[in-house]
């Protein structure tokens, strides 16, 4: 049986590769993407740098506010931007965009769940959170994680499509649903059962 931190850095590790290629597909799927992925490209299109390196920057900025409200940082905090952003970056950069719209449709259905997945994975890790549900936990409460995280998604997302961005079906339908599928992955899973299943 692994120690308690070699299975902590695992499920963090292998739940922030999920997490980045969840992103990954939403982005490729071209139907819009979840609202940090927005905000983060573009940003990013408007800076005319790296998606990860910009990933890096928003990820440390939402962090320190967390911090500031309380909300202590840990291993995770510093793993998942890094993680996320460099496989975001290879998936975008390997899988060629569908050429027709039920071919996106279809990729961005499978982009939903492996993103809610491997945010409830490194979540349960309880290793820290990352610059997005970091946010979001500091507002919970007054307002539950699962829509706290679609305010938090939803501003990013109003962010990034003004910087340039493209948003789409996708966008609204990671703002809807995403924070309502991480919260029942994390009460239904036992593997995945975290602190924000309110």
């Amino acid at each position: 049986m692994l120690p308690i931190m070699a299975r902590t850095w695992f499920q963090l590790l292998s739940s922030c590769v999920v997490l980045g290629a969840g992103v990954g597909m939403f982005l490729t799927a071209s139907l819009g993407s979840d609202g940090y992925a927005t905000l983060v490209s573009g940003l990013a299109l408007a800076l005319a740098l790296d998606f990860w390196v910009v990933n890096l920057v928003v990820g440390l900025i939402l962090v320190a506010i967390a911090w500031g409200r309380g909300l202590t940082p840990g291993l995770g905090t510093v793993v998942q931007p890094l993680v996320v952003g460099v496989v975001v970056s290879a998936v975008t950069g390997s899988i060629a965009e569908p050429d027709h719209w039920w071919a996106r449709a279809t990729m961005l259905a499978l982009a939903m769940p492996v993103l809610a997945l491997g945010v409830a994975g490194y979540l349960a890790a309880d290793a820290g959170a990352g610059p997005i549900e970091a946010a979001a936990i500091t507002l919970d409460p007054p307002i539950p994680f699962r829509w706290s995280y679609s305010v938090v998604q939803g501003g990013g997302a109003l962010i990034g499509w003004a910087c340039g961005a493209a948003v789409g079906p996708g966008t609204i339908v990671a703002i809807l649903c995403l924070g309502p599928l991480v919260s029942w992955l994390s009460r239904t899973v036992p593997a995945l059962r975290a602190e924000t299943t309110a």
